[in-house]
């Protein structure tokens, strides 16, 4: 009887260490540290939607907005690193850390506490005006602006966000002063610009394709390298002959000291997602191009934008809010 009794008794005691070892084995937590309607909230949704059938799992999609994405990356990055916690950013999370230094500041995270998941997409910004504002042209809006110095507001998804640090990059190339008006993400600065709050905005397009198609906002360039495909009638800024390229993209992100295996399955969870026809009709309706990179190319991927990034905010230097 004991003999039989064993082996039972060994099954029932390991069977619980064999059910923690699962992953995922509870719902994941999505950070998308903006308010809802910009870029990452309109990226992070339909990957965490699509994520969901490969892991089995739900994948809850948490905005935590403030400080330009800083609340929210911080909040990410001093997670557990188990896997139950990633993050859907953009381009600004390299932005903030060289831009804490310039004041003097410790960073609310730094880069190396967090190590990336997957690429997920990659776009230019575009200038884009009201569609009953008086420029018709970037030399419409640059003659303006050189007529009165620091008078044409824009808005932005805060303190050297992405949509700032656009903004700031083409005023150096135009040599025009600007007067810049954050707001807590890329939603927010949306509707600011709708709502005539402000007068222009950098943004990603997929957060106003809808305005600009539906006649309310009108797109006088963008950052690209290239047209693009969605707005083939809108020059680039390089074609207009000013030095200014800038993109937003988004890409998944977990805390450092993820277990290996853990994040290999969120890998491949990515992939999949990304090849999904559902996924790729989500992204079509908001017209934002897949640009996937696995987390080796999209480490090295990253580590260029960075330092790209890093060279900008020393050249823009101190910017203080004047809101």
């Amino acid at each position: 009887m004991l003999q039989r009794i064993a082996p039972i008794a060994l099954a029932l005691l390991t069977a619980p260490v064999f059910a923690q070892d699962a992953y995922p084995s509870r719902p994941i937590v999505m950070v998308v540290p903006f308010p809802p309607g910009g870029v990452a909230d309109l990226t992070g949704r339909p990957t965490a939607i699509t994520m969901e059938k490969f892991l089995k799992q739900r994948i809850i999609v948490e905005n935590k907005a403030g400080a330009g994405g800083a609340i929210g990356m911080a909040a990410t990055a001093n997670s557990k690193p188990d896997g139950y916690t990633i993050m859907m950013a953009l381009s600004s999370i390299s932005i903030i850390p060289p831009a804490e230094r310039l004041f003097d500041r410790k960073p609310a995270y730094e880069m190396s506490q967090l190590v990336p998941i997957a690429l997920i997409s990659a776009d230019p910004t575009v200038l884009v005006v009201r569609a009953d504002s008086p420029w018709k042209t970037v030399q419409d809006f640059v003659e303006d602006a050189r007529r009165r110095p620091g008078k044409i507001n824009y808005s932005s998804s805060g303190i050297y966000g992405t949509l700032h640090m656009a903004m700031e990059i083409f005023a150096s190339a135009a040599d025009i002063k600007l007067f810049h008006i954050p707001y807590q993400g890329g939603g927010p600065a949306v509707s600011a610009l709708l709502g005539s709050q402000v007068e222009a905005l950098a943004s990603g397009p997929s957060a106003v394709i809808g305005q600009i198609k539906g006649g309310k906002l009108r797109a006088l360039a963008s950052w690209g390298d290239r047209r693009l495909a969605s707005l083939p009638d809108v020059p680039t800024f390089k074609e207009l002959g000013y030095n200014a390229e800038f993109y937003i993209w988004s890409g998944l992100f977990a805390p450092a000291g993820t277990p290996a295996p853990v994040l290999q399955t969120l890998r491949n969870a990515a992939r999949q997602a990304v090849d999904d026809p559902d996924f790729k009709n989500a992204m079509a309706k908001i017209e934002t191009p897949v640009y996937y990179l696995d987390a080796p190319e999209f480490q090295k991927f990253w580590d260029k934008d960075a330092k790209v990034l890093a060279d900008a905010v020393k050249r823009v230097g101190k910017v203080e809010d004047k809101k």
